[in-house]
């Protein structure tokens, strides 16, 4: 009969380490809180000191490091950066132990749960849950660690729910949060939002240096990264999307749209923009306002302007963008003659003016203080009686927002295509069910598909038509706002009249300007 010998392992499976071995376990542990509030900040410190003390009372433990994330959520592991660090030093060698609290202070999320105990047990490296009183290299570890990750993360889906709801309340009670970490302009105090005055000058540069100064957001980035100002988020590096937003954030009006973003996924916590999946909600004069709410306005009409004009805005001048050649529609640009003798001058022509593609533009090259003159003449002569112009100019907003018409033709469309899908349903359902003329069925497919694309075609053009008359009221009550706080009569160049009044000025070839005003009276001299 074959003699069997049992030679005893000498290492433990899991730690790889040797049975009998009088080495110390190398131990961590990791702490986390959640919030940033003074309370949880002492929390967190506390688990901290806590952990550092209880591994250097084991004898059979050698302290390692506290690894550990704050103001953090723990439902992903994506910016816990200390707890990235610790699996790294783990699968390293340089952990044999780690201690945390609970599995939700872990990770609320059952699949990071398992996946990073799974990785660490593979390398030898055990956890240990204290509230769970669980150990990862027990035999019954993984189904109950399974259990319990999954309560932790309907635990973490329903405080989720309770926080969104409660902010959603609070939004419906018209309650404005400001994340003033990343705000320029704004500051809390005594539990009010308050200008920050010192922020706040550089907000009204930011729309004087758009509006007045004609410079563009890339213009306006490069300028404030050439002071050094801090941006919003205290940094030194100013964008084109920063200026944007900040001229286009309502807040700085005294307003505040809520809920422009929402959270789909408790898990992920990336805010995604509000496309009208949920309400929105507009508090007007919630706050103190930075910015004159007519200028603001007139900032929204800008940018729509230069939109509509593209790539061929320009602001190297004030004039660039405004002075349009009668002959081509191109814009007028600087140009310098004689830069390098006593004869130099500067002078407006058109861009295209000797563009070989075309035929040559006959419209005159004209100078600054011709252009000025002239429109200081246009403007004296719009404003004589400057009631009229703004009653003219109230009258026209008027019919603009009056959108009624628009609304129900658009309601009419949106009606006629709801039918027609239900019966192309119904077509295709009845195809299915019984045997029908193929021929005939798909007649009456394509009519209605016909039917259907006629429908949002028009809809389409009403949905841009009310598009454009909310832009050009902006626009018109804009310019209402510029008139009136304008003075009836000036003596002198004035650029914001220029660049909030004026909708463009157009050179003709006898050498005349016709200066077409926003409120659209025209006057040619």
């Amino acid at each position: 009969m074959a003699k069997v010998t049992v030679i005893p392992s000498k290492k433990n499976p899991i730690t790889i380490s040797p049975m009998n071995a009088l080495n110390k376990r190398k131990v961590a542990a990791y702490a986390r809180v959640s919030t940033d509030s003074d309370e949880q900040f002492t929390s967190f410190d506390s688990q901290c000191k806590v952990y550092e003390d209880y591994i250097k009372s084991k004898p059979n433990w050698e302290f390692v490091k506290v690894y550990a994330d704050d103001g953090i959520s723990g439902t992903n592991t994506k910016n816990r950066v200390e707890f990235k660090q610790m699996i790294d030093d783990a699968i390293d060698g340089k952990i044999d132990l780690i201690i945390t609290k609970s599995i939700s202070r872990f990770a609320r999320n059952t699949l990071d749960t398992i996946s990073y105990t799974r990785k660490l047990k593979a390398g030898g490296v055990e956890v240990y849950f204290e509230k769970e009183n669980l150990w990862t290299f027990d035999d019954k570890a993984e189904f109950l660690l399974a259990i319990m990750s999954s309560i932790a993360q309907e635990e973490s889906r329903s405080i989720s729910q309770n926080v969104t709801m409660g902010k959603r309340w609070k939004m419906q009670e018209g309650k404005v949060q400001f994340a003033y970490k990343n705000f320029l302009g704004y500051k809390k105090e005594d539990g009010k939002i308050k200008i920050d005055e010192e922020q706040a000058v550089v907000v009204r540069l930011i729309y004087k240096m758009f509006l007045v100064d004609g410079k563009t957001c890339t213009g306006i980035a490069e300028f404030l990264n050439a002071n050094g100002v801090p941006t919003p988020a205290r940094k030194t590096n100013w964008t084109k999307n920063t200026v944007n937003s900040i001229l286009k954030n309502e807040k700085y009006k005294g307003d505040a749209i809520l809920q422009k973003t929402y959270i789909r996924d408790f898990l992920e916590h990336k805010p995604i923009k509000n496309n009208g999946e949920l309400p929105q909600y507009v508090v007007e004069n919630s706050h103190p306002a930075i910015i004159e709410r007519d200028m603001w306005e007139m900032v929204q009409a800008e940018l729509k302007r230069r939109d509509s004009i593209g790539a061929s805005y320009s602001s190297s001048s004030i004039f660039s963008s405004k002075l349009i050649c009668g002959d081509c529609g191109g814009f007028y640009g600087k140009k310098v003659w004689h830069s390098n003798d006593k004869w130099r001058k500067e002078i407006f022509q058109c861009n295209k003016k000797f563009n070989k593609e075309k035929v040559r533009c006959t419209t005159p090259s004209l100078q600054e203080n011709e252009i000025k003159s002239r429109f200081i003449q246009a403007y004296n002569i719009m404003m004589v009686d400057k009631e009229k112009v703004i009653d003219d100019a109230k009258m026209v907003l008027e019919v603009l927002t009056d959108t009624s018409l628009i609304e129900s033709q658009i309601s009419e469309c949106e009606n006629e295509m709801e039918i027609v899908s239900e019966l192309v349903k119904k077509l295709v359902r009845d195809n299915s069910l019984h045997s029908q003329d193929q021929n005939e069925y798909k007649r009456k497919y394509q009519e209605l598909s016909e039917r259907y694309n006629k429908s949002k075609e028009k809809y389409e053009k009403l949905i841009d038509e009310q598009a454009y008359k909310n832009a050009k009221a902006i626009t018109i009550k804009s310019h209402i706002a510029a008139i009136e706080q304008a003075n009836q009569v000036i003596t002198e160049w004035d650029d914001s009249m220029w660049m909030t009044i004026l909708d463009v000025a157009i050179v003709n070839r006898d050498g005349t300007i016709t200066f077409k005003f926003i409120n659209g009276n025209e006057i040619t001299l």
